[in-house]
């Protein structure tokens, strides 16, 4: 039992629970009656509530017991998070979509929700705090695959530490696997105009996403790799731009295995191929103008194009994968999201590095062979069944 009071709440407008929650979460020395006044800002296609910290502090309320900024006492916030799904699971029961966003103290205590439970939350924005590193969440790779994440921050942020502030950048654009948007400025610890916008770009998107496309199954072996399994990537993960466009920047691909990657994939049945219609100058589309595969197997739905291969100066792709598929091309270390995954983009468009040798080559045109078939429609349910022919 938890020793706290029942969480006191604060509700922007009416709470309908046919639309997406967003929970704001304040920070140190505040309460839910200042963060929810950012609600008049963000989208009316969500409902918005704020919860006060259950832990009196100096005048304001925090959300666990600290032993410096961003530190929690592990046992204080596993006893706070409990608290606070107890209360969630009455008022957003298992099936209605919940987004986070935290700010500064609130920041740490959202992240620590999501890394505990990622597959309870459709996402959270980390707003000029830090992940609880330290406080026994994990954080392991890959731990929030499929989680559309926003994180802002400012540079001259004299509050959060700043090797907090770096590491919770660095973690989740690479290792988490998750799909993030970042936003950083030369501000200090408050949120600025630019980081606002961005937020209710990000935010927007997210809700309007998570209501067009309810969760369902995805297909979780590869049709078109042998017994139907992606094996690890060898090496370190390149060096990916944070930033719009999405380029790969380190380690890239041979032009003259690029070519070959091209010729292969360029055949594939039915497509054809041409500039890209939403990629950089010198980008190389997939399109497949007649399919009925769904909107979500393409890079964009409205052009057909389900990947494309960049420049030679890049030599990645981007595709569209059923969402099991592109969570595990990021597992085993053959690409990253895309920044907008599951917000303005198929929660299944992903970059996929560029092949070094002829090994790779071989599984990157299995890859792509695949988003190819979801495109189609003609995804089987067995694996292997769909294997490309090797280049020869």
């Amino acid at each position: 039992m938890s020793s706290f009071d029942s969480p006191v709440v604060a509700f922007h407008g009416t709470d309908d629970p046919e639309q997406p929650l967003v929970v704001l979460l304040h920070g140190r020395g505040s309460n839910e009656r200042d963060i929810i006044s950012l609600a008049q800002h963000l989208p009316d296609s969500a409902s918005y509530a704020a919860v006060r910290a259950p832990i009196a502090e100096g005048g304001g309320y925090a959300w666990f017991q600290n032993r410096g900024i961003g530190r929690p006492v592990a046992e204080s916030l596993e006893s706070v998070m409990s608290w606070f799904t107890t209360w969630l699971d009455e008022v957003a029961p298992v099936g209605r979509p919940v987004i986070l966003a935290g700010f500064s103290g609130g920041a740490a205590f959202a992240g620590g929700l999501v890394l505990r439970d990622p597959s309870r939350y459709a996402g959270a924005a980390i707003l000029y705090g830090t992940l609880p590193f330290e406080a026994g969440v994990p954080t392991t790779p890959s731990r929030l695959s499929l989680v559309p994440m926003f994180v802002a921050q400012g540079d001259n942020d004299h509050v959060i530490p700043r090797e907090l502030l770096d590491r919770t950048w660095s973690y989740l654009h690479t290792e988490s696997g998750a799909p993030t948007q970042g936003h950083r400025d030369p501000g200090g610890h408050g949120i600025t105009q630019g980081a606002l916008h961005q937020l209710i770009m990000w935010l927007g998107a997210r809700v309007s996403y998570v209501a067009a496309h309810p969760a369902s199954d995805s297909p979780t072996s590869w049709p078109t790799l042998p017994g139907g399994q992606l094996h690890p990537r060898s090496g370190a993960r390149p060096e990916v731009a944070w930033s719009i466009p999405q380029q790969q920047l380190s380690d890239t691909s041979p032009a003259a295995i690029q070519e070959q990657l091209w010729a292969r994939i360029s055949t594939l049945p039915g497509v054809g191929n041409g500039p890209s219609q939403i990629s950089v100058p010198g980008a190389r589309g997939l399109v497949l103008g007649g399919s009925t595969g769904p909107d979500e197997a393409f890079l964009v739905p409205e052009v057909r194009e389900f990947a494309h291969l960049h420049p030679e100066y890049d030599g990645s792709l981007h595709l569209a994968l059923p969402a099991a598929l592109a969570a595990d091309v990021v597992a085993k270390g053959w690409g990253t999201p895309h920044p907008w995954a599951g917000s303005r983009l198929s929660l299944g468009f992903t970059m996929v590095f560029g092949p070094r040798d002829e090994a790779e080559l071989e599984v990157v045109a299995g890859i792509v062979a695949t988003s190819h078939a979801f495109a189609s429609d003609t995804l089987p349910a067995e694996p292997g069944a769909l294997l490309m022919p090797s280049g020869g």
